[in-house]
């Protein structure tokens, strides 16, 4: 596992690579400087990100969460103070653990197995969303391809959904794609 600590402060990084210690297959990488930052992270390619902010102001915390807005991966946040909104804004960056007061190296891979639970448990609503977004654009897709038939061909519903999957089975193609394809004509036949 490649991990990546983000701390300007080389003594706290210090910190969780002791927590880190006992891992087997660890391999950490520690950034100190903030100037390029996902270009660094994307350089290391790393499995977890931990960051360590301390008691950092607004313009940090705001930096760092566009950062963890930018990747794809399970992040842990660290800081000493803390209030709600920043709270409510690191979950909306997409930062999957966010301890307050809460650095010492005992503590770090309980954190760092709840950040990669919590990430991986979102990443499966993600993809369970998108599925669902996807599977109900087809099905108004077919409804309006249907729509389309009923009108133009006179057809009944069955005889329009009919009709579309014959098509589909015929060309070896989905029925969405056929329904994509009757709107598209319509489309350039000059109807809505």
């Amino acid at each position: 596992m490649r991990i990546a600590i983000i701390d300007e402060s080389a003594s706290r990084a210090i910190v969780i690579r002791e927590g880190l210690a006992a891992l087997p297959d660890c391999e950490t990488f520690v950034v100190t400087q903030r100037l390029g930052l996902v270009a660094k992270i994307e350089e290391i390619g790393p499995d977890v990100v931990l960051m360590d902010l301390g008691n950092p102001s607004r313009d940090v915390l705001e930096e760092y969460f566009t950062v963890s807005r930018a990747l794809s991966r399970p992040i842990a946040m660290f800081v000493d103070e803390s209030d709600d909104e920043a709270i409510v804004a690191s979950i909306d960056a997409g930062v999957s653990a966010y301890v307050v007061d809460g650095l010492s190296a005992h503590r770090i891979r309980p954190l760092l197995d709840l950040a990669i639970g919590r990430f991986n448990a979102f990443a499966r609503l993600q993809t369970d969303l998108a599925k669902a977004q996807g599977a109900l654009a087809e099905r108004e897709a077919i409804d309006k391809a249907k729509r389309i038939l009923m009108t133009s061909r006179g057809f009944s519903e069955p005889q329009a959904y009919a009709e579309l999957r014959k098509t589909a089975m015929n060309q070896g193609r989905r029925i969405a794609d056929i329904a994509d394809a009757v709107i598209t004509a319509q489309q350039l036949m000059g109807g809505a």
